[in-house]
């Protein structure tokens, strides 16, 4: 495994971290246990991008939220560039919701 390999999962799990930072002003768990973070890509240059979805296309936080998404991404020092590409295919649901948001939210 080379020293490449390793920076790059290293710095997925640091931009993982910080999206465990940003919440949905809404309910009060994290975007990434919500399950709104569907896939985080790091490429050999650092770039970063991220799909992610919103609990519904009318979100009232639908311009701002992946603004601080990835506002806080391109703060890591690591990070070149980050980019945040918004998908509601397919639709978020309660079921992509981690077992820790499921148990904050009263759901279990």
């Amino acid at each position: 495994m080379s020293a490449e390999t390793i920076n790059t999962t290293e710095l997925g799990d640091k931009i993982v971290k910080v999206i465990k930072t940003i919440y949905d002003p809404e309910i009060p768990v994290d975007v990434y246990e919500l399950g709104l973070i569907y896939d985080v890509f790091v490429n050999e240059d650092h770039e970063v991008k991220i799909l992610m979805t919103l609990t519904t296309p009318n979100c009232p936080v639908a311009e701002s939220l992946p603004q601080e998404v990835e506002d806080k991404v391109k703060s890591i020092k690591m990070v070149k560039d980050a980019e945040v590409e918004i998908t509601f295919d397919p639709p978020w649901s309660q079921e992509l919701m981690s077992e820790e948001a499921k148990l904050e939210l009263g759901m279990l």
